[in-house]
């Protein structure tokens, strides 16, 4: 039996915008309008279904849930909060709470309010203090029923996406971002991007005022609470090579942009690290490489590469995010397995790692993809919001409730 550690945490993830439905008020709402990205709609109506759902979790034997609070719900006009939707998140926290679920909280997954995308969002120079100042609103609202906070999600796969591929909002594409083979994250809009040299230098711009935003938030939120875990959520790609030395070196050059120039960004501003993982790349490979839906490499056993590469750090590691696009259902069960056993082996060879949390607790809308890929261990019927349990959510369940694998 690979057991893992006593009070290990095992669950599934959701995000604001892509499950619990009605938002109109953000950046991404605004392009659906415009017709740059698809309609989200009521999504999963999760916003009212949240007690439904966590009661699957809960028969799943999940022990921790990841989700996200909605920036544009709790900050519709600058500097003006809503204490309605702060109720709201602390009945969503209370009904995890009765149900025996840690709660891992991520306040900013993607989606901007009208008020700051329409101003410049992340490339404006007070961006870090404005951040700053809803985190430590959130954290001084819901702090006594979470201590697990995560200020950021992905920023490298927001910025990316964002200025250089133009896929996401605000659509600003990189003009040489047409020579570099682009995996499948809404290809179908890149075409309607604005193209040009300054998007590089407005993705440089904004990448440092992620990391100063994660920084002034984690000194905001530690001046309301020492005790209170921060940290933000880095998206590892792990980049490989075959013994070719160029290919070495491509290998390590993009590992380093891509991972630690942020983590070195913000030393000294977290206390732990979330690790997303869905991506394994190797340059002068010539494998036929089996592939997921979302036309990813099937490689859940790498996952031990990108704790490995986090291992540097020193810090705990929360899994927060790692799964697969699979609407046949046919292979998640072996991903998970597979995912599982690496971080086993990681945890043996030293790497702190304190959680497993599968994206996605439900299927969801999947970004500038809509809602045509199926990550979830629990399927969504979008037109009677039905919600039927997978078969590999039982597989999942039973290494929840073994705390490992046989």
């Amino acid at each position: 039996m690979k057991k893992f550690p006593e009070g290990f945490l095992w669950g599934a993830a959701t995000a604001s915008y892509q499950v619990e439905g009605d938002i109109e008020n953000n950046d991404w709402a605004q392009a659906a309008r415009e017709r740059r990205v698809p309609v989200c709609g009521r999504a999963c109506d999760h916003y009212n279904r949240y007690e439904e759902d966590f009661d699957i979790a809960k028969s799943l034997r999940h022990n921790a849930h990841r989700f996200s609070v909605e920036w544009s719900r709790i900050e519709p006009e600058e500097g003006k909060f809503n204490e309605d939707a702060m109720l709201h998140y602390r009945k969503v926290l209370e009904a995890l709470r009765v149900r025996n679920i840690t709660p891992l909280i991520t306040l900013w997954h993607f989606t901007l309010p009208l008020w700051f995308s329409e101003s410049g969002g992340f490339e404006r120079k007070d961006s870090p203090e404005i951040f700053a100042r809803y985190c430590a609103y959130v954290v001084s609202k819901l702090g006594d029923l979470c201590t697990n906070f995560s200020t950021i999600n992905e920023p490298s796969v927001y910025g990316s996406n964002g200025w250089l591929r133009g896929s996401w909002p605000p659509f600003k594409r990189f003009a040489l971002t047409d020579r570099v083979s682009i995996t499948n994250s809404g290809r179908t809009f890149e075409s309607k991007a604005h193209k040009g040299m300054e998007p590089l230098f407005l993705y440089f711009r904004v990448m440092k005022n992620l990391a100063r935003a994660h920084n002034f938030a984690y000194r905001e939120i530690k001046k309301l609470s020492l005790e209170t875990n921060v940290n933000f959520v880095h998206h590892v790609i792990v980049f490989d090579a075959n013994g070719n030395p160029l290919n070495k070196l491509k290998a390590a050059i993009a590992n380093h942009f891509w991972t630690h120039v942020f983590m070195k960004r913000t030393k000294g501003h977290y206390d732990s690290i979330g690790l997303n993982y869905y991506f394994y790349t190797k340059f002068g490979d010539r494998r036929a490489w089996r592939k997921t839906d979302m036309d990813w490499n099937f490689a859940p056993e790498r996952i031990y590469d990108a704790l490995m590469m986090l291992k540097r750090y020193k810090k705990p590691i929360y899994i927060a995010e790692a799964g697969l696009a699979d609407a046949t259902d046919s292979g998640r069960a072996e991903y998970i397995t597979k995912q599982v056993d690496a971080a086993w082996r990681a945890i043996q060879d030293g790497v702190d790692v304190r959680s497993h949390i599968y994206w996605s607790l439900l299927d969801n809308y999947e970004w500038a993809l809509g809602f045509e890929k199926r990550f979830g261990l629990v399927a969504v019927d979008y037109s009677t919001l039905l919600r039927t349990v997978r078969p590999s959510a039982q597989v999942y369940k039973a290494i929840c409730e073994q705390n490992g694998l046989e």
